[in-house]
């Protein structure tokens, strides 16, 4: 048997508010409650499943391979629902996104802080793009 990732617990402050906003960016369904988890389940199966906690959480960073439409979609919703953006997981472009690889990619915090990313080409696929390093500025964006 091969080995294939399947499933993480996002540590959030309320499950609800967090599976919902991430589901809502990636245009993904929440799934029905299992115990204290609220799962959010991707097209290659992998589940997150989001956990209420009460303590402090450490930020963690999820990342989403996407198609190019995909991308559109998930950018437009982050823009119209006022989701700060970056192009880098630092902050340094703000409002801004990057063309990586050839490809784009765009980090956004969820309600309880998590880094997230949607990206359309793994990093490493493309080293030798000319747009390695490249950011666009995206209109509207916060």
């Amino acid at each position: 048997m091969s080995v294939e990732f399947n499933h993480t617990i996002v540590l959030s402050r309320d499950r609800e508010k967090s599976a919902h906003f991430l589901a809502g960016i990636l245009g993904l369904q929440v799934g029905e409650p299992a115990g204290m988890f609220l799962p959010v389940t991707t097209a290659n199966g992998v589940t997150l499943d989001f956990a209420t906690v009460d303590i402090d959480i450490p930020v963690q960073h999820y990342a989403f391979l996407v198609s190019e439409d995909e991308f559109d979609a998930v950018l437009a919703r982050l823009v119209a629902d006022g989701v700060p953006i970056q192009a880098d997981p630092h902050g340094r472009y703000p409002r801004r996104i990057n063309r990586n690889d050839g490809g784009r990619g765009v980090y956004f915090s969820d309600p309880s802080g998590h880094g997230m990313e949607a990206f359309t080409r793994p990093y490493g696929s493309d080293p030798s793009s000319p747009l390695n390093g490249v950011t666009e500025d995206v209109p509207g964006a916060r």
